[in-house]
């Protein structure tokens, strides 16, 4: 990396249908592997991935508007606009947001690796380009290990549901 990173609001990929969005905003090979980052939009009862972990890398999420109801291991924690909650690795995590609520989440993982294309097949499992086996397949490539948790309850509404099996 040389010198700072830019990245336009106009020039990030835009995954998703309004208003379940993820904005690609930079990769960990534009940073050195120092950080990748995504801004992402919940509509009302929606949830993200399943619960999961990162064996390397710590995950952070910014609040910048809305609710949003976290998995953070044992416990389920309620953010609040302009709240920040760290993740450390290895622990189990989820989110989504509640019923009446939407969120719009800047989420940064540092030290990073590169996980674009896992964003990108998640949008195509959204689609039914391809099946969510896919993403089991991936786990040590994009350092995203799913587990069952006894305390997450699902939302409303999931934007792409695993497969039994596989999970650590």
């Amino acid at each position: 990396m040389n010198g700072y990173v830019l990245t336009r609001s106009t020039d990030a990929e835009l995954l998703g249908e309004a208003p379940n969005t993820t904005r690609l905003l930079v990769d960990a090979d534009e940073t050195g592997k120092v950080m990748n980052a995504v801004r992402t939009t919940l509509g009302e009862g929606v949830d993200g991935p399943p619960p999961h972990f990162h064996k390397a890398s710590p995950e952070m999420f910014f609040l910048i508007s809305g609710a949003l109801r976290v998995l953070a291991g044992d416990e389920i924690v309620r953010l609040s606009s302009g709240d920040f909650l760290l993740i450390p690795p290895l622990m189990p995590h989820a989110w989504g947001t509640p019923s009446g609520s939407t969120a719009d989440i800047l989420i940064v993982k540092a030290p990073g690796n590169n996980r674009f294309d896992y964003f990108r097949l998640g949008d195509r499992i959204r689609r039914g380009e391809a099946s969510p086996r896919e993403v089991l397949d991936t786990q040590d490539r994009f350092d995203n290990y799913f587990l069952p948790s006894p305390i997450w309850r699902p939302g409303t509404q999931r934007l792409v549901t695993l497969p039994e099996g596989r999970q650590h």
